[in-house]
């Protein structure tokens, strides 16, 4: 079963079944009015999370991503909504871009000071000034190379700037409680626990590489990958994840521990993906079965373009989705060309 719906999800989720979806998987807005665009102004309210904890079963987990500067306001509204908090992923890369100002620069500018130009840089996909028109690619810019502070004040604050590379995004792990023992409740919902031993990361030869078995779950037959519990088998899942990029890499003293997959590649933006903040379809896969029962629903109230029930269907779950853009919503649509998809609430 998928379902992508159409419109806000503060009027879609009361839509829903009380206690009717697996688990929760989503990457909401982080409130950092990303590019200027209006969905990410702030992060979800007390009222969204609450009627997530509505419509997820006793136990079941919500994994969240986040932004660094407003992950405790993303964490305490969940929190606030009733929700446990169990931990927090951090998916680290290598890729990120320093977003900082050289101040010395600035106060040159402030006091009237040009400085000198040495010269020219050029720069791909970072469009600001200088585009350089007769370049064959016109994601190449040019920019003006400039010599050393001239002003005292600048002399003594060159090398301030105003921020740190970005290298990692958390991730809000949180649950909603229930009664009695986790095993009780798994028995009763099949929600509380995670899957281990589903998401241990592979060591030397057996990478990847893991017996079949069925199981079932309310009559559901579903096929798990994998069923060892010998640690010979792979490393238990750590609360770190990376994009297997050289920094990363080179900073963890045994990068193969932890579960690693690439950002998102050109696969991962097929169908005219024009969203801007898409993740690593493997990322979102990992994470849904981390936290989702065999043939359970996984419930994205933040769909985008659909990375998240893509993965989650590759995973043998079912899904649910709610976009209130009308043009990522045409994007899922694309993307999940040939699915059984529920009829689009109006907006």
């Amino acid at each position: 079963m998928t379902q992508l719906l159409l419109g806000d999800c503060l009027e879609v989720l009361p839509t829903l079944q009380d206690n009717s979806v697996d688990s929760i998987v989503t990457d909401p807005p982080y409130g950092l009015s990303f590019m200027g665009k209006g969905w990410d102004y702030q992060v979800p309210s007390v009222d969204i999370w609450q009627e997530c904890f509505r419509v997820l079963k006793p136990g079941g987990h919500l994994l969240a991503f986040a932004g660094t500067r407003t992950q405790h306001r993303m964490a305490v509204n969940i929190e606030d909504a009733g929700f446990e908090i169990r931990d927090m992923i951090a998916w680290v890369y290598g890729s990120g871009f320093p977003k900082s100002r050289d101040i010395s620069k600035d106060m040159d500018r402030m006091a009237g000071a040009e400085r000198e130009v040495i010269g020219t840089i050029t720069a791909p996909g970072m469009a600001r000034t200088n585009v350089d028109q007769g370049a064959q690619n016109r994601n190449v810019y040019t920019f003006d190379k400039l010599g050393g502070p001239v002003t005292n004040a600048a002399q003594q604050w060159e090398g301030w700037g105003t921020a740190l590379k970005p290298a990692l995004e958390p991730i809000t792990v949180a649950r909603k409680p229930f009664k009695g023992t986790v095993a009780a409740n798994v028995l009763e919902h099949g929600t509380g626990a995670l899957n281990i031993d589903g998401c241990r990361v592979g060591t030397g030869e057996d990478e990847g590489v893991w017996p079949v078995t069925q199981r079932r779950h309310n009559d559901v037959a579903w096929t798990v990958q994998p069923v060892e519990t010998d640690t010979t088998k792979g490393r238990w899942p750590a609360n770190l994840i990376h994009d297997g990029s050289e920094q990363p890499t080179a900073l963890l003293r045994d990068s193969a521990r932890f579960f690693y997959t690439a950002k998102a590649s050109k696969d991962d933006r097929d169908k005219g993906n024009t969203h801007p903040t898409v993740k690593p379809t493997d990322l979102m896969a990992y994470l849904c079965r981390l936290v989702t029962p065999p043939g359970g629903i996984v419930l994205d109230p933040f769909m985008g373009s659909g990375t998240t029930g893509k993965a989650a269907l590759s995973e043998g779950f079912q899904f649910i989705g709610i976009e209130r853009d009308p043009d990522y919503y045409a994007i899922c649509e694309s993307r999940f060309n040939g699915a059984q998809i529920g009829l689009p609430l109006a907006l």
